[in-house]
């Protein structure tokens, strides 16, 4: 019986192959790598496949730009148009992109942590192979990773994404809000913020806890600090409560109690919180003093999901009702703040919700991602309001796509 682990070693290969070696260097020394030395460390480990003129390039708050990263090693070059560029191309499709040159090929890979993506590697070989294709693509991933990880240590990532100065109540808020998109082969959801540099009360929360997908979005009355510190209360409270895995009648009152008890009766929060089963496609939500969600089904808003509407948090509501909706394969839903649709210009009339459904619609057609539909979806709404934007305006999109993701825990051999 001692031997029958040996035996069962015998022909299981366990030597190191190029690219094995060369991950496992990088993975080895990220562990205590102070974030100033990532850049020299990835010039260094891509320079041995013979890369070269490597640039990182990182998402702005915008979401327009990706803004280059500087270090040693590092080619530093002009911030590349999202909408007009390889780069962005990349980034937007979440794969790679190669672009033939002269000396060799340029390759731009999305730099994606989890299904978090936080902006675009770009590396010129003399030749690219599919062993050099699945090599780069893996050091990308492992790159975002140690970006996403040093991000919490530096102020150097912060600063290559901010294109100009940052309110203090947007920095808070910026602070509280989950990664801007996550996709499984079951869901996915994304979220944008508007107007990125100065918004105070606005934002968004979610999280994926076995089958059950929470999300909340909130908008905090007033402007400026006491916003963005109504919406900290508002988020961790909400946090808190989901963490306790009660229903979303008593995370309402939890969510009342908590603002009503830090800044009395004069102070409120609009917010909607959401529950939605991942395998089954049941949708619940409890809507507190927001526009209803829109329903989009085959690229077409079919329906505002109405529901009996209850007290902003902090009013002392009653007991709220709980509305409930069967999603299709492919359905989406749009939740959004009364920002977007109130806006408008002095003396002339409000955007609207119609005017949204005939952007969602539209949008929706030249879309695919979550991701690229709520962004295009936010740039298209900020030029038709000629770039003005008097209050927080918040996107928070959910596609329910059904099926299981299991196949991804069997490792093939």
């Amino acid at each position: 019986m001692k031997n029958e682990p040996e035996s069962r070693k015998i022909g299981i290969d366990r030597s190191e192959g190029f690219g094995e070696r060369l991950l496992g260097a990088l993975l080895d020394r990220a562990h205590e790598m102070p974030p100033q030395l990532i850049a020299p460390l990835v010039a260094e480990e891509v320079a041995k496949i013979g890369g070269r003129d490597i640039s990182i390039l990182l998402q702005d708050y915008d979401h327009l730009l990706l803004a280059p990263l500087s270090g040693r090693g590092l080619t530093v070059g002009a911030a590349e148009s999202i909408d007009e560029s390889l780069a962005g191309r990349a980034f937007l499709r979440a794969l790679p992109v190669e672009q033939p040159l002269a000396d060799g090929v340029r390759m731009f890979l999305p730099l994606l942590d989890g299904s978090d993506e936080v902006g675009v590697m770009a590396v010129t070989l003399d030749t690219v192979d599919d062993d050099d294709r699945r090599l780069l693509r893996r050091l990308a991933g492992l790159i975002a990773g140690m970006l996403v990880t040093k991000n919490s240590y530096t102020d150097e990532f912060f600063r290559a994404r901010r294109r100009e100065q940052m309110s203090v109540a947007a920095e808070i808020q910026w602070s509280l809000l989950p990664p801007l998109a996550m996709v499984t082969p079951q869901v996915a959801v994304a979220g944008i913020l508007e107007p990125a540099y100065d918004v105070a009360g606005d934002s968004f929360d979610y999280a994926l806890n076995d089958d059950i997908l929470h999300m909340a979005v909130v908008d905090a009355m007033g402007h400026g600090l006491n916003a963005a510190v109504l919406a900290t209360v508002a988020i961790g409270a909400y946090r808190h409560a989901r963490r306790a895995d009660i229903g979303l009648a008593e995370l309402y009152a939890f969510m009342d109690t908590s603002i009503d008890a830090q800044f009395g009766p004069d102070q409120f929060v609009t917010a909607q919180m959401m529950r939605l089963n991942i395998t089954t496609g049941h949708l619940q939500w409890v809507n507190a003093g927001h526009p209803a969600p829109l329903l989009i089904r085959d690229r077409r808003v079919i329906k505002r999901l109405e529901s009996p509407g209850t007290l902003p948090v902090g009013f002392g509501g009653a007991q709220p009702l709980i509305s409930e909706q069967a999603l299709r394969p492919g359905d989406r839903v749009l939740f959004f703040t009364d920002g977007l649709v109130e806006e408008h210009e002095t003396g002339g009339e409000q955007f609207g919700e119609e005017r949204l459904i005939d952007f969602v619609e539209s949008t929706g057609r030249v879309s695919q991602s979550v991701r690229e539909m709520v962004r295009a979806l936010s740039h298209a709404l900020m030029r038709e309001r000629g770039g003005v934007t008097t209050d927080d305006a918040t996107l928070f999109l959910v596609e329910w796509r059904g099926g299981t993701a299991d196949h991804l825990a069997i490792v093939e051999t």
